[in-house]
Protein backbone atom coordinates (compact mmCIF):
# COMPACT_ATOMS: atom_id res chain seq x y z
CA UNK A 1 0.00 0.00 0.00
CA UNK A 2 1.40 3.38 -0.99
CA UNK A 3 2.19 5.68 1.89
CA UNK A 4 -0.04 8.77 2.01
CA UNK A 5 1.73 11.91 3.15
CA UNK A 6 -0.03 13.70 5.99
CA UNK A 7 -1.31 17.03 4.76
CA UNK A 8 -1.82 19.87 7.22
CA UNK A 9 -5.36 21.18 7.36
CA UNK A 10 -6.98 18.00 6.04
CA UNK A 11 -9.35 17.60 8.95
CA UNK A 12 -10.40 21.23 8.75
CA UNK A 13 -11.00 20.82 5.02
CA UNK A 14 -13.19 17.77 5.65
CA UNK A 15 -15.35 19.85 8.00
CA UNK A 16 -16.34 22.01 5.03
CA UNK A 17 -18.04 18.99 3.47
CA UNK A 18 -20.39 18.28 6.36
CA UNK A 19 -23.03 16.83 6.43
CA UNK A 20 -21.88 14.64 3.50
CA UNK A 21 -18.81 13.81 5.58
CA UNK A 22 -20.16 12.76 8.97
CA UNK A 23 -17.71 14.23 11.46
CA UNK A 24 -18.73 12.46 14.68
CA UNK A 25 -20.18 9.22 13.35
CA UNK A 26 -20.17 7.36 16.67
CA UNK A 27 -22.94 9.66 17.87
CA UNK A 28 -25.26 8.19 15.25
CA UNK A 29 -24.95 4.55 16.24
CA UNK A 30 -28.37 2.96 15.87
CA UNK A 31 -29.75 6.20 14.37
CA UNK A 32 -28.33 6.33 10.86
CA UNK A 33 -31.82 6.41 9.37
CA UNK A 34 -32.20 9.83 10.99
CA UNK A 35 -29.15 11.03 9.08
CA UNK A 36 -30.69 9.90 5.79
CA UNK A 37 -34.22 10.89 6.72
CA UNK A 38 -35.71 7.55 5.73
CA UNK A 39 -35.84 3.86 6.65
CA UNK A 40 -34.12 2.51 3.55
CA UNK A 41 -31.59 -0.33 3.96
CA UNK A 42 -27.97 0.64 4.62
CA UNK A 43 -25.00 -0.78 2.75
CA UNK A 44 -21.39 0.16 3.48
CA UNK A 45 -18.08 0.01 1.64
CA UNK A 46 -15.07 -0.47 3.90
CA UNK A 47 -11.98 1.08 2.36
CA UNK A 48 -13.73 3.23 -0.23
CA UNK A 49 -10.57 4.76 -1.73
CA UNK A 50 -11.44 7.27 -4.45
CA UNK A 51 -15.15 6.61 -3.93
CA UNK A 52 -16.13 5.71 -7.50
CA UNK A 53 -17.69 2.38 -6.52
CA UNK A 54 -19.88 3.56 -3.66
CA UNK A 55 -20.96 6.79 -5.38
CA UNK A 56 -21.93 4.86 -8.53
CA UNK A 57 -23.97 2.38 -6.48
CA UNK A 58 -25.71 5.25 -4.71
CA UNK A 59 -26.71 6.86 -8.01
CA UNK A 60 -27.92 3.55 -9.43
CA UNK A 61 -29.92 2.59 -6.32
CA UNK A 62 -31.70 5.61 -4.81
CA UNK A 63 -33.79 3.26 -2.67
CA UNK A 64 -30.69 2.15 -0.71
CA UNK A 65 -28.56 4.27 1.63
CA UNK A 66 -24.77 3.98 1.37
CA UNK A 67 -21.92 4.84 3.69
CA UNK A 68 -18.34 4.97 2.41
CA UNK A 69 -15.73 4.29 5.09
CA UNK A 70 -12.08 5.27 4.76
CA UNK A 71 -9.30 5.17 7.37
CA UNK A 72 -7.00 7.72 5.69
CA UNK A 73 -8.42 11.21 5.96
CA UNK A 74 -6.42 12.55 2.99
CA UNK A 75 -7.90 9.81 0.79
CA UNK A 76 -11.40 10.63 2.03
CA UNK A 77 -10.90 14.32 1.28
CA UNK A 78 -9.68 13.53 -2.23
CA UNK A 79 -12.70 11.27 -2.78
CA UNK A 80 -15.29 13.86 -1.80
CA UNK A 81 -13.56 16.47 -3.97
CA UNK A 82 -13.67 14.08 -6.93
CA UNK A 83 -17.37 13.45 -6.41
CA UNK A 84 -18.12 17.16 -6.27
CA UNK A 85 -16.15 17.80 -9.45
CA UNK A 86 -18.02 15.00 -11.23
CA UNK A 87 -21.75 14.57 -10.66
CA UNK A 88 -21.89 15.70 -7.04
CA UNK A 89 -22.57 13.53 -3.99
CA UNK A 90 -25.89 11.62 -4.12
CA UNK A 91 -28.40 12.36 -1.35
CA UNK A 92 -28.31 8.70 -0.25
CA UNK A 93 -24.54 8.66 0.39
CA UNK A 94 -22.53 9.66 3.45
CA UNK A 95 -18.78 9.41 4.01
CA UNK A 96 -16.98 8.54 7.24
CA UNK A 97 -13.36 8.72 8.35
CA UNK A 98 -12.80 5.83 10.78
CA UNK A 99 -10.90 2.57 11.20
CA UNK A 100 -12.87 -0.55 10.23
CA UNK A 101 -11.91 -2.13 13.56
CA UNK A 102 -14.36 0.33 15.17
CA UNK A 103 -17.49 -0.64 13.24
CA UNK A 104 -19.25 -1.76 16.39
CA UNK A 105 -18.85 1.78 17.71
CA UNK A 106 -20.46 3.09 14.53
CA UNK A 107 -23.45 0.79 14.02
CA UNK A 108 -25.97 -1.01 16.19
CA UNK A 109 -26.45 -4.77 15.76
CA UNK A 110 -28.38 -5.46 12.56
CA UNK A 111 -28.18 -1.87 11.31
CA UNK A 112 -26.25 -2.76 8.15
CA UNK A 113 -27.61 -4.82 5.25
CA UNK A 114 -24.41 -5.42 3.28
CA UNK A 115 -20.65 -4.82 3.45
CA UNK A 116 -18.50 -4.31 0.35
CA UNK A 117 -14.75 -4.98 0.38
CA UNK A 118 -13.02 -4.05 -2.86
CA UNK A 119 -9.33 -4.58 -3.58
CA UNK A 120 -8.25 -4.26 0.03
CA UNK A 121 -4.59 -4.04 0.96
CA UNK A 122 -3.38 -7.68 0.99
CA UNK A 123 -0.80 -7.08 3.73
CA UNK A 124 1.29 -9.99 2.37
CA UNK A 125 3.60 -10.45 5.37
CA UNK A 126 2.33 -13.07 7.82
CA UNK A 127 2.94 -10.81 10.80
CA UNK A 128 0.47 -8.33 9.29
CA UNK A 129 -2.34 -10.86 8.75
CA UNK A 130 -4.53 -9.22 11.40
CA UNK A 131 -4.62 -6.05 9.29
CA UNK A 132 -6.31 -7.80 6.37
CA UNK A 133 -9.96 -6.76 6.12
CA UNK A 134 -11.02 -10.40 5.86
CA UNK A 135 -9.18 -11.47 9.02
CA UNK A 136 -11.36 -13.01 11.73
CA UNK A 137 -11.15 -9.84 13.81
CA UNK A 138 -12.81 -7.84 11.04
CA UNK A 139 -15.25 -10.61 10.11
CA UNK A 140 -16.49 -10.54 13.69
CA UNK A 141 -17.06 -6.79 13.35
CA UNK A 142 -19.08 -7.27 10.17
CA UNK A 143 -21.14 -10.04 11.73
CA UNK A 144 -21.89 -7.82 14.73
CA UNK A 145 -23.39 -4.99 12.66
CA UNK A 146 -25.02 -6.95 9.81
CA UNK A 147 -28.66 -7.94 9.90
CA UNK A 148 -29.61 -11.63 9.90
CA UNK A 149 -28.46 -13.17 6.61
CA UNK A 150 -26.58 -9.96 5.77
CA UNK A 151 -23.74 -10.37 3.31
CA UNK A 152 -20.15 -9.37 2.62
CA UNK A 153 -19.27 -8.96 -1.07
CA UNK A 154 -15.52 -9.22 -1.64
CA UNK A 155 -13.39 -8.59 -4.74
CA UNK A 156 -9.61 -8.72 -5.13
CA UNK A 157 -6.90 -9.23 -7.71
CA UNK A 158 -4.65 -10.92 -5.15
CA UNK A 159 -4.80 -14.73 -5.20
CA UNK A 160 -3.05 -15.07 -1.85
CA UNK A 161 -5.51 -12.74 -0.14
CA UNK A 162 -8.43 -14.53 -1.77
CA UNK A 163 -7.25 -17.94 -0.53
CA UNK A 164 -6.67 -16.50 2.94
CA UNK A 165 -10.18 -15.00 2.86
CA UNK A 166 -11.81 -18.27 1.83
CA UNK A 167 -10.21 -19.94 4.84
CA UNK A 168 -11.18 -17.15 7.23
CA UNK A 169 -14.82 -17.02 6.13
CA UNK A 170 -15.06 -20.80 6.36
CA UNK A 171 -13.42 -20.98 9.79
CA UNK A 172 -15.78 -18.29 11.11
CA UNK A 173 -18.91 -20.09 9.91
CA UNK A 174 -19.87 -17.80 7.04
CA UNK A 175 -21.74 -19.42 4.14
CA UNK A 176 -19.96 -18.60 0.88
CA UNK A 177 -21.68 -18.41 -2.48
CA UNK A 178 -21.00 -17.22 -6.03
CA UNK A 179 -17.26 -17.87 -5.67
CA UNK A 180 -15.46 -16.78 -8.83
CA UNK A 181 -11.79 -17.28 -9.67
CA UNK A 182 -12.02 -15.10 -12.78
CA UNK A 183 -15.05 -12.86 -12.45
CA UNK A 184 -14.93 -11.51 -16.00
CA UNK A 185 -15.59 -14.95 -17.47
CA UNK A 186 -19.12 -14.58 -16.12
CA UNK A 187 -19.63 -11.02 -14.99
CA UNK A 188 -22.25 -10.64 -12.23
CA UNK A 189 -25.34 -8.70 -13.24
CA UNK A 190 -25.06 -5.06 -12.27
CA UNK A 191 -21.33 -5.24 -11.51
CA UNK A 192 -19.81 -1.85 -10.68
CA UNK A 193 -16.09 -1.73 -11.41
CA UNK A 194 -13.64 0.12 -9.20
CA UNK A 195 -10.65 2.03 -10.57
CA UNK A 196 -8.33 -0.82 -9.57
CA UNK A 197 -10.65 -3.43 -11.04
CA UNK A 198 -10.65 -1.76 -14.45
CA UNK A 199 -6.87 -1.34 -14.35
CA UNK A 200 -6.14 -4.94 -13.41
CA UNK A 201 -8.70 -6.39 -15.83
CA UNK A 202 -7.22 -4.37 -18.69
CA UNK A 203 -3.83 -5.87 -17.79
CA UNK A 204 -5.31 -9.36 -18.21
CA UNK A 205 -5.28 -10.19 -14.50
CA UNK A 206 -8.07 -12.37 -13.06
CA UNK A 207 -10.46 -10.77 -10.59
CA UNK A 208 -11.49 -12.98 -7.67
CA UNK A 209 -14.91 -12.55 -6.09
CA UNK A 210 -17.14 -14.10 -3.46
CA UNK A 211 -20.25 -13.41 -1.44
CA UNK A 212 -20.44 -14.52 2.18
CA UNK A 213 -23.58 -14.74 4.31
CA UNK A 214 -23.41 -13.88 7.99
CA UNK A 215 -23.40 -16.92 10.31
CA UNK A 216 -26.65 -17.68 12.10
Amino acid sequence: MARVRKQPGTREALMQYAPIVVLEPEKHKGKWHEIFGNAQPIQIEVGMGKGKFVSTLARQNPDINYIGIEVIEEVLLDAVKRMNRAEGVPDNLRLVWINASLLEDLFAPGEVDRVYLNFSDPWPKTRHAKRRLTHKGFLDQYAAVLKAEGQVHFKTDNQGLFEFSLNEFSACGWKMQNIQLDMYKKLPEGNVATEYETKFHNQGMPIYRLEAVKPC
